[in-house]
Order: C-alpha cells, then structure tokens, then sequence
C-alpha cells in the first residue's frame, strides 16, 4: 500500500471554493484508479506537544491547514494512476494559474509507504 500526504494552508474565506475543487478531485483521482481519497479540514489545531499543524503548514491569520491523503496499491499504481490523472480535463479546468483558491507554493507533498495498517 502507497500514500500521497498533503498539508495546504487555505484561507478560512476560501473553504467553500475549496471544497468545490476538492469534490471534483476526488471523484478525478477515484475514477482513475486510486483506492481511497480524503480532505479534512483543521479543527483541533492547538497541539501541547510536538509541531502544530499551524506551525507546521505555516499558517497565518485567517488561514486553516487542510490535511489530505490518496491511497493505493503500491507507489508503481500511485505513478500510473497520476499519469493519466494529469491529463484529465477536469483537473486541467482547476489547474488554471490563479484559479486555485489557496497557494499551490505553500502546499506540502510526499509520497508515503505504508508499514503498519490496521
């Protein structure tokens, strides 16, 4: 199993823009083959212990971090489902320079192995 792990800072205004694209990705990356999609949205951000997410995502005011993850079979499955998710128009429609309701600069992104799964 492979996972694709992303941390966005969004403006907290930008949500609901942001869910939109979120949907349509999903249903993009699921119909491409990918095992499991979620976005979750920050809510309990306030950590004792460790790195913040706030800290972490870079937050400022007005912003959230919007935790993400893809799953799949292995990382060979992850590379061919993002082949040709990456030519689907309706992804290449949100992709517009500017279009994006958060920073594509600030997102965090990385490719994950799975070694312990319930």
């Amino acid at each position: 199993m492979y996972v694709d792990g992303f941390v966005l800072p969004i403006p907290k205004k930008n949500m609901a823009a942001y869910r939109r694209v979120a949907r349509i990705a999903c249903k993009v990356w699921m119909d491409h083959g990918a095992l499991e999609y979620r976005e979750a949205v920050g809510d309990d951000l306030k950590a004792a212990f460790g790195v913040p997410f706030k800290k972490l995502a870079g937050l400022r005011k007005g912003e959230t971090a919007v935790f993400a993850w893809i799953v799949y079979k292995s990382r060979a499955h992850r590379d061919r489902v993002n082949r040709t998710v990456m030519t689907d128009k309706r992804l290449q429609k949100l992709m517009v320079p500017g279009a994006m309701p958060f920073d594509s600069k600030r997102l965090a992104y990385g490719g994950f192995k799975v070694f312990v799964r319930s």
